[in-house]
């Protein structure tokens, strides 16, 4: 890291590009670095990225420490310093930054902007958690840094018991998880990629680095996805030679897992940039799929498909891991605007379906509204279609992800290292 202070004031940029700008993590830190550009070293960016986002995944502690120790609260005026203290508190306690570095450099970025007196108080505040850090790192739950609107609605769900094990799981950098193509051997390729097995055949990799590098990109043989996200795939059933209709398709993994199965997979997203996205995988991938362009509630097929999978738009409060800003961009309106989407998109799906027809319904969510209430509603209003119950023997490693529904909730916490929260249901058609 440069000893003057361009990676810090990026870091104070690009955190305000998420909490002010209500930018998405990956088009801030993109923004940012564009920005910056060559002033950033690669070893720059990874610092901005890192002191950032672990930043965000303790938001709420950060805040409630700032407001422990100022005896007034600081103005809406006052957020860039309160900015700057986030980030200073950050490098203290959960990045190993020496004191004289963080609090040095956040007392001369307030003196940039702000009077002596500000100064002053940023150097007394974080010189007394320095002083106290074990009293601040242990005093402030991690559940401080979920928004009360998401805890609470988490509480009615799963009890507060788990909301605690999900907070403490949300504060760890997450690990990098590898789908193989199916000629993989997964044991030899977790050696080559240091990575650990997992249950489900996916690869686990403690800070993999710029993926690009790794052994086997360049081949195609694998592709970044998260071991939740695999589990739709698996639960669908398809395989060799069997017609697959994904609907909301984009950016693909889940496209390529049906292709890699040897599915003929007709991939539907209304979004050009992402499908292009998706494009350029399956190409890496040399794998084959049919790309529709096309809003899925709208969209009509020509021909049956047996299989259809719908990863449908959610608030990703199952992603936390991965995105912390999540909770700071969503709310409870959100929720409900996209509970109507998913039900419009869950009703087309319904009239595609041919009888006996498979259909898998997903999301990247925790909240009940997207998952289990969404699938009650559609049973409820229609008769066509009934669950398929997903069985305890087609969750190895995951079988506590199972409801007594035959639906599946994976939770962040529920292995080593995390996972995505997902829900997943399968439903098949009884009648027209």
């Amino acid at each position: 890291m440069a000893n003057d202070l361009t990676g810090r004031w990026a870091a104070l940029g690009f955190l305000e590009k998420i909490l002010d700008d209500h930018l998405p993590l990956d088009q801030a830190f993109d923004q940012t670095c564009r920005q910056f550009g060559d002033k950033l070293s690669p070893q720059d960016r990874g610092f901005v990225r890192y002191l950032g986002t672990t930043c965000l995944r303790h938001l709420g502690q950060l805040d409630a420490m700032i407001n422990h120790c100022t005896s007034k609260k600081l103005t809406g005026k006052q957020k860039n310093i309160r900015n700057i203290m986030r980030l200073g508190i950050t490098q203290l306690l959960y990045m190993n930054v020496p004191a004289h570095a963080a609090v040095n450099s956040a007392v001369r970025m307030t003196g940039k902007q702000n009077n002596a007196h500000s100064r002053g108080m940023v150097n007394a505040i974080l010189r007394r958690i320095d002083r106290e850090q074990e009293k601040f790192s242990t005093g402030f739950p991690p559940d401080l840094n979920i928004p009360k609107w998401l805890k609470e609605s988490w509480k009615r769900r799963f009890g507060a018991g788990e909301v605690d094990k999900i907070a403490s799981a949300l504060l760890a950098e997450p690990p990098l998880d590898f789908s193989l193509k199916p000629e993989c051997d997964g044991g030899e390729w977790a050696l080559k990629l240091g990575g650990t097995l997992l249950s489900a055949g996916s690869i686990r990799v403690e800070k993999a680095g710029m993926v690009q590098n790794l052994p086997g990109y360049a081949q195609g043989l694998w592709w970044v996805q998260d071991v939740a996200a695999s589990l739709p795939v698996k639960l669908l059933g398809a395989g060799d030679g069997d017609a697959v209709l994904e609907l909301c398709a984009a950016p693909g993994g889940k496209t390529a897992q049906l292709a890699a199965r040897g599915c003929q997979v007709t991939a539907v997203d209304r979004s050009v940039r992402r499908l292009r996205r998706l494009q350029e995988n399956m190409d890496r991938l040399d794998l084959a799929c049919n790309v529709v362009t096309s809003d899925a509630a709208e969209f009509r097929p020509c021909q049956d498909y047996s299989f259809i999978l719908l990863d449908a738009p959610c608030s990703s409060t199952g992603t936390l891991r991965r995105h912390p800003d999540v909770s700071r961009a969503r709310g409870p309106k959100d929720i409900v605007a996209l509970g109507h989407i998913q039900t419009n998109l869950l009703d087309a799906a319904v009239r595609m379906m041919p009888v006996g027809g498979i259909l898998v319904y997903c999301v990247c969510s925790l909240q009940a509204e997207e998952g289990p209430e969404q699938i009650k509603a559609l049973l409820d209003r229609t008769g066509t279609v009934k669950r398929k119950g997903i069985d305890i023997g087609e969750l190895s490693g995951f079988e506590n992800a199972r409801l007594d529904s035959g639906d599946v909730q994976t939770l962040p916490h529920y292995i080593a290292g995390g996972m995505d929260g997902f829900f997943i249901s399968r439903l098949i058609k009884i009648s027209d």
